[in-house]
């Protein structure tokens, strides 16, 4: 039997009392191209980065395309089981609580990570969704994202994640219930440096909200 956590990932632990990263690449990438964020983002952070693993033209992806900006949606459910999956044998192997990651995906990786969110809620706690794109040419599933946070940072000249997807991505989060940021830049299909500090800055309150929550609640 295959193990699950057989699909090539890096580990980076953390610090306690730092809400853990998950981070899932763009075409073409891999498991170590957006580690570079994690010092940008809260470098104290456990992070977990993971290779799609569907090739298309031979460059890594998370899910099939049947064009550019089409995608096989029956490809992208399963992938994205299997991507849940996933994150429950990892969350047990190197001892992270279940559903508190925060994912940070950036273009496909932003895709599947929408995807999850809308699918499997309960498997994170927010995302940073970087030149994000829609999952669902229909709309998602009925989901219930009541305590979630996710920040969108698109390009304002984009080809591929316009400002129509952008606009459409955020009211379907808003829509099922989570807390949504819009954090634009005047770039592309890129990440923009300009715009970490306030994606730090955005990590930062939810952990001490959190932490404030905790504390409540234990008292």
């Amino acid at each position: 039997m295959t193990d699950v956590l057989d699909r090539p990932h890096v580990w980076l632990p953390g610090s306690p009392g730092h809400p853990p990263l998950l981070f899932l690449h763009g075409t073409g990438g891999d498991e170590h191209d957006l580690l570079p964020l994690r010092e940008h983002l809260d470098p104290r952070a456990p992070a977990l980065s993971v290779r799609g693993t569907v090739l298309e033209n031979g460059v890594p992806r998370f899910f099939r395309r049947l064009a550019e900006g089409v995608f096989d949606e029956d490809d992208l459910h399963h992938q994205v089981d299997a991507l849940a999956e996933f994150l429950v044998a990892a969350e047990q192997r190197y001892g992270v609580p279940a559903g508190s990651w925060t994912a940070v995906g950036f273009s496909n990786g932003a895709n599947i990570a929408s995807a999850l969110l809308f699918t499997h809620p309960e498997r994170l706690d927010g995302a940073i969704l970087l030149a994000a794109m829609i999952p669902f040419r229909d709309g998602p599933p009925p989901s219930d994202l009541s305590g979630r946070r996710v920040l969108i940072s698109n390009g304002r000249h984009d080809p591929m994640a316009t400002a129509v997807h952008t606009s459409t991505l955020l009211d379907q989060f808003r829509s099922a219930g989570a807390e949504t940021t819009a954090a634009p830049h005047d770039g592309g299909h890129t990440i923009s440096p300009a715009r970490l500090p306030r994606m730090a800055a955005w990590l930062a309150s939810h952990t001490t909200d959190r932490k404030r929550n905790d504390d409540g609640h234990h008292q």
